[in-house]
């Protein structure tokens, strides 16, 4: 491997008008600094990290779908005790009631589609996921494109500014050259013109570098400190492997596909809960609960028993005189046992005073149900229908971007292999220049050449260290696209 090692002189970058330095970004700030920040502040990547947790806020609902949901309740009430009449007939207790009660309950129902649910759902996770490097990929991708644009536009601010002091020592010279008679008025005009042109040169390229760092800054998602100086370095590299390969890394890596790949599977669990409409679902209920009440008038319940027990064995009575007058045996010592005792009256108190909190338990109640629906008005097959093509376009957004990865793979590929070379040519044009420069100034010097030459020759070597630049950072925007393309780093 051929390595050409590019050494980058720490560029230091002024803002126009700026605040005080942006607290957390260092003064010398390489691009994997860069790239940290932006990942803590770049309000677009944070979206899609907000989208990633509420996928997996999704899964654990599927999840509790398999849980029975469950509720409970308590409550008091206050009855008044004021009789009610109707038709002069008189009903209702006579006694103040209240009253406290408890209930628990278990709900709990599972279907076709509450499996599909939790696959969908995972499915949705992954492709969030993948979202998320996607959206990191993209970050770093668009944050080293303009990292590597600053540096470029900086150095090309450098080489004007290198012009500046070039045609300013031309002046000179044409000044003397003019006080001996070697040159003529005509020739320092020249001169002073080519300087007030490379000064409004460099201050248009300072600009560009000016507004190129904010751009970075905007991408990252700070505000731009009032100096910070990009100091990475970057080594070109002659590029190895082939399109094919870097396709097959691709094809397993780019997160962007593998999100399309899993939001077709998403597609398919959706189509099979929508085909769980025509399955049974299955329920189960289970609910348990108690009561308490006490009368406010504490005799109440001793009243109604002993009046209930008076009716009770009145009845028994007269039974008793029927049995005697049909010749069978008298049931008289029963009929007389139907009295209140002074035990069961105390007894009778106490479950009064059973409020609020001495419950009776109420029968508990359990149910299993299997329900299967029979026509819903086309509903499932309308949603059937509507899942098959969902699915259809997931299988067909997978393929568009299959071929597109490829098209963008061989692309990055071709254009990383002709920048390398371009550079390469360019670096040697560039020198070339150089060379023709430093003798034009020479002869220049000497007499043997005129100002139109030298300045010729300085604007060819503006124009090859130019091009020798754009080259330069035009490979390495090359190599970061490729990255972004196969979707994770090459070197």
């Amino acid at each position: 491997m051929r390595l050409l090692t590019l050494s980058l002189a720490a560029l230091t970058l002024v803002a126009p008008a700026a605040g005080h330095a942006q607290a957390g970004v260092p003064a010398s700030l390489t691009l994997e600094e860069a790239l940290r920040l932006a990942k803590q502040n770049n309000p677009s990547y944070l979206q899609t990290m907000n989208a990633r947790q509420r996928s997996q806020n999704a899964v654990r609902n599927a999840y509790g779908a398999f849980l029975p949901s469950a509720s409970t309740n308590f409550g008091t009430s206050y009855r008044q005790g004021k009789p009610q009449f109707f038709a002069g007939v008189q009903f209702g207790s006579n006694s103040d009631i209240m009253s406290s009660s408890w209930g628990l309950n278990f709900n709990a129902s599972m279907s076709a589609n509450t499996f599909a649910n939790l696959r969908r759902t995972q499915a949705n996770e992954d492709a969030s996921d993948n979202d998320v490097r996607d959206a990191e990929q993209a970050l770093v991708s668009g944050v080293t494109q303009q990292y590597l644009f600053v540096l470029q536009t900086a150095a090309r601010a450098a080489v004007q500014d290198s012009l500046i002091s070039s045609t300013q020592l031309q002046l000179e010279l044409a000044r003397a050259k003019a006080g001996v008679g070697s040159a003529t008025s005509l020739d320092v005009l020249r001169a002073e013109v080519a300087v007030g042109q490379q000064q409004v040169a460099a201050l248009r390229a300072h600009n560009l570098a000016d507004v190129a760092i904010l751009q970075l800054f905007q991408q990252i998602g700070v505000a731009k400190p009032e100096r910070v100086t990009l100091v990475s370095r970057f080594e070109v590299t002659e590029p190895k492997g082939s399109a094919p390969e870097l396709l097959r890394t691709a094809e397993e890596a780019n997160p962007r596909l593998k999100a399309l790949r899993a939001r077709e599977n998403a597609a398919n669990y959706t189509f099979r809960g929508a085909q769980g409409a025509y399955l049974p679902s299955l329920s189960f209920n289970a609910s348990f609960g108690g009561v308490a009440q006490q009368y406010k008038d504490g005799e109440y319940l001793v009243t109604q028993q002993r009046t209930s027990l008076a009716g009770s064995q009145r009845s028994c009575f007269t039974t008793d005189s029927l049995r005697r007058g049909a010749g069978m045996s008298s049931i008289a010592a029963q009929c007389g046992a139907l009295v209140l005792s002074d035990a069961q009256a105390n007894a009778l108190r106490d479950a009064n005073n059973a409020f609020p909190f001495k419950f009776t338990s109420n029968p508990y109640n359990l149910s299993l149900g299997l329900s299967l629906p029979l026509f819903d008005g086309f509903q499932r097959e309308t949603a059937v229908q509507d899942a098959s093509a969902g699915r259809l376009d997931a299988r067909y957004n997978v393929r568009a971007q299959e071929l597109k990865l490829t098209a963008d793979v061989t692309s990055a590929w071709t254009t990383l292999v002709a920048g390398y070379r371009t550079f390469r040519l360019q670096e040697q044009n560039a020198q070339a220049a150089r060379n023709a420069l430093q003798l034009a100034q020479e002869r220049y010097r000497v007499g043997l050449n005129s100002l139109v030459d030298l300045q010729q020759a300085r604007s060819d070597f503006e124009r090859a260290e130019t091009d020798r630049i754009d080259a330069l950072y035009e490979f390495h925007r090359a190599f970061a696209a490729l990255e972004a393309t196969v979707g994770r780093p090459l070197r």
